[in-house]
Parts: structure tokens; sequence; C-alpha cells
């Protein structure tokens, strides 16, 4: 019998990207999911490693895990997706929201990746829809599309617990930037308040932090009460309005994230990196002047 309890959930952060990957175990089995996981990237020199996901793999062999999952909250735009690896080594399907489609649409474009590159999200095992169910050993699960960040946002919620990819930060830190393509403050808001519907104790997993001003160490995990009560950007009594205004203005002085354009490409691909070119290389793109 499937019960709301609560899962394990087991964190991993890295520094280069400020990223929380996490490893949400069944209490009672040994089946689990990995979340958000991170594929090390040196832009400078263009190569690639795998201290990161092997963290991952070292628990989930020391701890005899069997892993059914591994799951994305959304195309990042701040690291690249070790999925792939992760799914060689561990046979797990790889999952992300429907909306994926509308990503790869509008970044198939621009990177101009050409009438081989599906548009259909195919190169994942899993488009998860909007409430749609799905199960962690005897852990319910379930998913909520949560737009805004990105057009594919989603929020898996496994248990008493919610791991909402960028669209919420600590209270003390805020909210997710929309100034993406296919970013929307109004839809950010609205998916903000369906997770902040959820029942107040549920805990809530960050994908990312980045230490508000007087807070000395990094901090991944709060509650629906808490960021009703106290996230400095849309707390109780925070108006549509006031947010779209505020987040607006906030993100037109933001600078891009420094991977965001080796990370999209590779990440709308489900952690692949495109295709061999013919000699036997491959390489990334680099848009001039168009984001």
């Amino acid at each position: 019998m499937l019960t709301s309890k609560s899962p394990e959930v087991i964190s991993f952060f890295d520094n280069a990207s400020n990223t929380f990957s996490y490893i949400v175990k069944d209490p009672n089995s040994t089946v689990c999911a990995l979340i958000d996981s991170v594929l090390d990237f040196d832009a400078a020199s263009g190569t690639t490693s795998f201290e990161s996901a092997d963290k991952l793999l070292t628990y989930v062999s020391q701890n005899n895990l069997q892993v059914e999952w591994i799951l994305e909250t959304h195309v990042h735009a701040d690291h690249l997706s070790a999925a792939p690896y992760l799914k060689q080594k561990l046979g797990a399907k790889i999952g992300i929201g429907s909306n994926i489609k509308e990503v790869q649409e509008v970044f198939g474009k621009a990177f101009n990746a050409g009438t081989d590159f599906a548009l259909d999200g195919s190169q994942f095992d899993k488009l998860f829809e909007d409430n749609e169910t799905f199960e962690i050993g005897s852990l319910k699960a379930s998913t909520i599309h949560t737009p805004g960040h990105t057009p594919a946002c989603m929020t898996y919620i496994i248990g008493d617990s919610a791991f909402v990819g960028d669209t919420l930060f600590m209270p003390d830190f805020g909210t997710a930037r929309t100034d993406f393509p296919g970013g929307s403050a109004e839809q950010l808001y609205q998916s903000i308040w369906k997770i902040l519907q959820l029942p107040n104790e549920t805990k809530l997993y960050m994908c990312h932090d980045y230490k508000a001003p007087g807070r000395d160490e990094f901090a991944y995990q709060t509650t629906v009460k808490e960021q009703r009560e106290t996230n400095i950007h849309v707390k109780e009594g925070v108006s549509m309005e006031e947010f779209v205004a505020f987040r607006t203005e906030r993100d037109a002085n933001l600078s891009m994230p420094k991977l965001i354009l080796p990370s999209v490409q590779v990440n709308m691909r489900a952690g692949q990196m495109p295709p061999e070119e013919d000699d036997g290389h491959v390489y990334l793109k680099i848009p001039i002047n168009r984001f």
C-alpha cells in the first residue's frame, strides 16, 4: 500500500554551479531516484569530467541502491546534465516535463540544430504530464507542471517532499529569473502558488543556493509554510502585479549564466552532446548576438 511518507533524501552540492543534486530513496526498500545531476564542464578548455556524477554512483554502489529514475526538473542553463552517463552505468529511465518540446523548438532554432534534431522530446525516456503519478518503490510520486522560469519546468512531489528546480530559492533569496526564451513572470507567480497550495509541512528542496546576504552556510531545504510566510519576493500578500513588476525590473539587470550556451544545447538533448562532425569530434556552438 503506497503512503505519503517521507523519502530519504541525500544531497550533493556542486560548488562550480551552486547546484544541489539529490538521491531520493524509498525508506522501505533500496529503490531510489536521482534528481538534477551535474556533468563537470570546464568552459575554458571544453573538457568534461565525471567527479560530481561519480559521487552519486559511489553512494548508490556503497548502499546497494536500485535507481529507477534519473529526473530533470527542467532544461538547466547553468550546468550540464550527467543523465546519459548515469543511465549508461545504472540503466535507469531519464524523465522530464512534457513541455520540453517547446524548449527544443525555441533552442533548436537558436542553435541551428538541423533537421536531424528531433523536436518531440524523444531523447528522453519519459515525458511527464501535469498531475501525473508514478512510483519510486513504495513511495507515491506525482508531478506539477510549473512553468515560468522555462516552459518545461516540473516539480516532483515524492512522499511529503517536493523538488522544485529553479522555480523557488530559499526564502531569503527569493525566486527564479524569467527572462530566458519562453519564460514568463506571470506564469512563474502562478506556478509558485500551485506549489504553495501543498500542505504547510511539505518539505521543499531547492536546485540551487547562492547564500543570501548575511547567511554563512549553503541551504537547500525549506517548507511550504516558510515560503508562504517569509519568501522575500512572493510571500503571502504580494500580488501578481507587484511580483511581475519586480521580477521584470530585476531580470533586466541580470547577466546571462556563464554556462548557458553549452548547457542548453546539451540539456535539450537529455544531456547528450551534439552529433560528431565529419572529423570525428564534437563541437558546441556559440550563437553571436542571439541572446
